[in-house]
């Protein structure tokens, strides 16, 4: 269990001590931005490989019993998530690491970032939050909580770096869209808009459901039908 601590406490500490503090531009001014991106991004990748192997060698210390009605919290979030996901890495997004900057357009908003301004984020976050409640076990309590906590965290931490940067441009994106999902649409300031999306997005994401549910065994070792 230290051990999946450590890593857990690494890839916060990697990611948030280096991309959002002056220790970025440092390395940027020193080597370039796209080598900086390469060795964030295999650093964030190390830190994954090794939270993940260190969860499965965790013990397993209760701290819940799992309930039959638990099981279905994933199964219903989890094409949400998904369509988040997607639509997070297929939507032009200024808030993105080398997106196209688009604070300047007419309307910046549009398609899933009426729904929410940070899709890819909120996809994991609803990833993790999920099935973290069929997984009442410490090791899960470690592992899910900390790519919570990285992805909401990171919402933040991304909004705060705009505000500061981009003022007014900023202002403007953010009053017509929110962090929360869907919080700018039951506001009023927002409105949903499905063509935007695309029933292609959507389709992938129930494809990728799917695919999920048939290797969820081969991948981790239980149906995720299995509780049902």
């Amino acid at each position: 269990m230290i051990e999946l601590v450590l890593a857990a406490a690494f890839l916060l500490a990697s990611h948030y001590g280096i991309s959002s503090t002056p220790l970025r531009a440092w390395l940027v001014g020193r080597i370039g931005e796209r080598p900086y991106l390469a060795l964030y991004s295999l650093i964030a990748l190390g830190a994954v490989i090794w939270l993940i192997a260190a969860y499965r060698r965790a013990p397993y210390v209760e701290l819940w019993p799992m309930a039959t009605w638990s099981a279905w919290v994933p199964l219903l979030v989890m094409p949400f998530a998904l369509l988040l996901l997607v639509c997070g890495v297929s939507t032009l997004n200024p808030t993105a690491v080398g997106a196209p900057d688009t604070l300047d357009q007419a309307e910046p908003v549009r398609g899933i970032l009426r729904v929410t301004r940070h899709p890819f984020m909120w996809g994991v976050a609803l990833w993790a939050l999920a099935h973290l409640v069929p997984n009442g076990d410490a090791a899960a309590l470690v592992l899910f909580g900390t790519f919570a906590l990285l992805a909401l965290l990171g919402t933040l931490l991304i909004d705060h770096k705009f505000r500061a940067r981009r003022g007014a441009q900023w202002q403007r994106f953010a009053a017509t869209s929110s962090n929360v999902p869907l919080a700018a649409i039951l506001a009023g300031r927002q409105h949903l808009a499905p063509a935007e999306i695309g029933w292609l997005r959507v389709g992938a994401a129930l494809v990728l459901y799917v695919v999920l549910l048939a290797v969820h065994p081969w991948l981790f070792g239980l149906s995720a039908l299995g509780a049902i």
